[in-house]
């Protein structure tokens, strides 16, 4: 799926009148270990549409060389509009790339660019040394989070990210859990994914990699302008939607990634389909970005309950942002938030 999705997305630039390349390196790791095979497979397609992949000797220096492709139009002699880069690695690998990709990020990617970073968490500790989940990571780095649910998901959020990060300047982090890496599935392709720029007050000097760029201006374009640009398009494209509505709602449930198709599974087992959870009152709303959380979208879920359950793995992203974002409403309007 994400040979494909790379596929995708040179097809999408070479149908918008760009000509582009991709660029993939990274250190192979279960959930991930196979990734490096499935593009040595795939060596034929990739090369016509040039989609270079050269395996890191570690994690960071993959990191750093996927940096230097968002800066290929900061000299003469470029000879594609941009690169699109993909990073993959599992937790670990993560955590000891954080060095680059704070730099990166900040740096920001190139405007027909852009970056997804694919992290391999392995929940359950199956083939690691210690259980894992990334968002933190991405956190503390500011890289917005996608969260898939499914193999269909990964192609969806991938190519979305892809349009996410040329729109704000961010690297993007794609969350790879072991239960998709290891699943096959039935997928429909996403071709002709429209994707909507949304309406957003860009800075003089806009949101990408410049030179010269001195850190203190990095840090505050990032932090006043492309996290926001970052949550403008998740309301536009809906990356966050209302999945169940009630028209006399009391409990609320937010979930993502994995989580969301255990809270279905939880459903069925109960009896309790989408028109039964609508009759008494369960609202059901599925994040694609668990971060930042777009406040307008979740604002809206939570207006009315009495209870909003977040369901999630494993510590909690969505739930403290959501808490956080509710704290000052009414006592008598501000619904209970367990998680």
């Amino acid at each position: 799926a994400l040979v494909k999705l790379l596929l995708l997305q040179s097809r999408r630039d070479r149908e918008a009148g760009l000509k582009t390349a991709g660029f993939v390196s990274g250190y192979r790791g279960s959930p991930l270990g196979g990734l490096d095979q499935e593009l040595w497979r795939a060596q034929d397609f990739l090369e016509c549409a040039p989609i270079h992949f050269q395996p890191g000797v570690n994690e960071e220096l993959a990191a750093t060389a996927i940096w230097g492709t968002q800066q290929l139009n900061l000299f003469p002699g470029a000879r594609y509009d941009g690169v699109f880069g993909l990073w993959y690695g599992k937790g670990p690998g993560v955590d000891r790339s954080g060095d680059a990709f704070k730099h990166a990020n900040a740096a920001g990617v190139s405007k027909y660019g852009g970056v997804l970073v694919v992290a391999g968490d392995d929940h359950v500790c199956k083939s690691s040394t210690l259980p894992h989940q990334s968002e933190y990571s991405f956190i503390d780095a500011m890289i917005p989070v996608l969260n898939p649910a499914d193999v269909q998901d990964e192609l969806w959020l991938g190519l979305m990210g892809y349009g996410l990060s040329r729109f704000s300047g961010c690297w993007i982090g794609l969350k790879m859990t072991e239960e998709n890496a290891d699943s096959s599935q039935t997928i429909k392709v996403p071709h002709g994914l429209k994707i909507i720029e949304p309406d957003f007050d860009i800075p003089e000097g806009g949101l990408h990699i410049r030179w010269p760029d001195s850190p203190n201006e990095q840090e505050y374009r990032l932090h006043r302008h492309k996290i926001y640009a970052a949550l403008a398009f998740a309301r536009a494209n809906k990356l966050n939607r209302l999945i169940i509505d009630s028209p006399r709602p009391r409990i609320g449930i937010v979930s993502t990634g994995k989580a969301y198709l255990d809270v279905l599974q939880a459903l069925k087992d109960l009896g309790i389909d989408q028109q039964r959870a609508s009759e008494i009152g369960i609202k059901l709303f599925k994040v694609g970005m668990s971060w930042p959380l777009e406040p307008e979208g979740i604002r809206s879920f939570a207006t009315g309950l009495e209870e909003v359950l977040v369901v999630e793995e494993k510590r909690a992203v969505i739930e403290d942002q959501l808490k956080k974002q509710l704290y000052n409403w009414e006592a008598d309007s501000r619904p209970v938030i367990i998680g």
